[in-house]
């Protein structure tokens, strides 16, 4: 719900400017979404709107940056306070996109994937911002991963893991909407949890053989419930 008291706040208009985009772009698209259709939503006169932004394209940025700004606090830390462990971040991670995904009856998916397909080759000072989503996106994950410590061999390429998660999470939304179901995301989050199962299987025998204590954090119960918010399906 937008506040539209204090119109006469410059911060105020700019930010209701840039969650009512960011809602049109994900629900309708960069291209379907005119700006004249922002401004009736936001309830502010062209002249705010081109106060801050110098047209659609900047006013595309202006969202992109805000949604990197929000990634965190909206996506990774409930997360990390749903459960401690490491590994299962992961999998806590994924789960909110599924749930997610299916409050929103399978109409809505990432809005920077989403963007990334319909903009990067028409707009290309969209590509970096972009592609610093992503890239902030698989390193929350990385920093994970390399948590874990020595729960994973020590010649996994934490980098590399993390950008199969981000595969995993992009593809599985997209098949998702495909079909109108979860099971494709869910069988592909299945095989991803046996790939890192595997690798912890690995480690496990490495220190075995060269009598070393695993490092890391250990194993928790399944952190999904522990109640991360997924109703807020904006907040992709």
């Amino acid at each position: 719900m937008i506040d539209h008291s204090n119109r006469g706040s410059g911060s105020v208009t700019r930010e209701r400017i840039l969650e009512i985009a960011e809602q049109l772009f994900h629900e309708r698209g960069y291209g379907a979404t005119g700006v004249a259709t922002v401004l009736r939503a936001a309830g502010v006169r062209s002249g705010s709107l081109y106060h801050f932004f110098r047209g659609k394209e900047a006013l595309l940025l202006g969202v992109l940056a805000r949604h990197l700004a929000l990634l965190r606090i909206r996506v990774f830390e409930p997360v990390e306070r749903a459960t401690d462990d490491p590994l299962e971040r992961v999998f806590a991670l994924l789960q909110l996109y599924m749930r997610n995904l299916e409050s929103s009856g399978f109409t809505l998916g990432c809005l920077v994937g989403n963007l990334a397909l319909e903009v990067a080759d028409t707009i290309p000072t969209a590509r970096v911002p972009i592609d610093r989503y992503f890239d902030t996106w698989s390193g929350e994950v990385q920093r994970w991963l390399e948590a874990a410590g020595g729960r994973l061999p020590a010649d996994a390429d934490r980098p590399a893991l993390a950008r199969t998660v981000l595969a995993v999470m992009e593809g599985g939304v997209m098949q998702a909407r495909a079909h109108r179901e979860l099971r494709p995301f869910a069988a592909a989050v299945g095989q991803l949890r046996s790939y890192l199962e595997s690798l912890e299987a690995r480690a496990r025998r490495e220190r075995t053989e060269s009598g070393q204590s695993p490092s890391g954090e250990g194993r928790r119960p399944d952190p999904t419930r522990r109640g991360i918010n997924g109703s807020a399906w904006r907040t992709w």
